[in-house]
């Protein structure tokens, strides 16, 4: 692991700050912790991070505030939040927030979800001509570009399962969170057949995700737009009324 691979934790309690610090830190990965979004602000201006662990219940300004207010040029975030917080959980994957992770969490599984969210970071960088700011859908990519070889074929869309990227019939780069990247492959792993909300939230929920029933509902609803403002994306996901849903384009792996 590189050692100049930065990760700023904020956190008002200083034994998880310093827990999850020496954690990552035994890892390979270089730590900073801020008390609040103030001292965070601070560190941002001063230094270079490649990712943010933000919580989200803090005195005077909570991690959701913070969290609007980081810039196009902020690194990625995955945010903290007390188990049962679900409200909280739909607003931070709304607001831009890269993942979200219930607390108490085990240590393994928040530097799992760091690694994934570092990792579809650098497959995105790696893409010649694109950077960080980059990233919204509207951008197009040049021929040629990354590929892991688990891809998903639908309608002229790709859906690159080793890197998480789906591109659309332009080659353009859809950008979608966690949730809405594994919602989209239950429906693409089992195309035009009606599928249940029940059966969506056991292929795409995960081991870990205790909350997803109230968040694939707002996944769901950025899902479909972010399809529909592709090309070629407007009739991709239908509702079988009393049923479900149905994906309607044939899939070749």
């Amino acid at each position: 692991m590189d050692l100049q691979t930065r990760i700023l934790i904020v956190d008002d309690d200083e034994g998880i700050r310093s827990l999850i610090g020496e954690f990552l830190g035994k890892h390979g990965y270089a730590t900073e912790t801020a008390a609040d979004p103030d001292a965070m602000r601070a560190l941002l201006a001063q230094q270079r991070f490649d990712l943010i662990v933000l919580d989200v219940m803090m005195p005077r300004e909570d991690g959701l505030t913070a969290l609007r207010q980081l810039g196009p040029d902020a690194p990625p975030v995955i945010m903290l939040s007390a188990v049962g917080s679900d409200v909280d959980r739909i607003v931070g994957l709304e607001m831009g927030a890269d993942d979200y992770l219930a607390k108490p969490c085990n240590p393994r599984e928040l530097l799992a979800r760091i690694r994934t969210v570092l990792r579809r970071r650098a497959a995105v960088t790696a893409i010649p001509g694109a950077s960080v700011p980059a990233l919204p859908a509207e951008q197009p990519l040049p021929e040629g570009d990354v590929q892991s070889g688990e891809v998903l074929r639908f309608a002229g869309w790709r859906m690159d399962l080793g890197l998480r990227l789906l591109f659309d019939p332009q080659n353009r780069l859809i950008s979608l969170s966690d949730g809405e990247f594994r919602l989209l492959r239950a429906f693409a792993e089992h195309p035009r057949r009606v599928l249940t909300r029940d059966q969506l939230l056991d292929w795409s929920r995960g081991e870990d995700s205790e909350l997803y029933d109230r968040a694939i509902d707002v996944q769901l609803s950025r899902l479909r737009r972010k399809l529909s403002d592709g090309d070629g994306g407007g009739d991709i996901i239908r509702t079988v009324r009393n049923e479900g849903y149905l994906f309607v384009p044939s899939v070749i792996a």
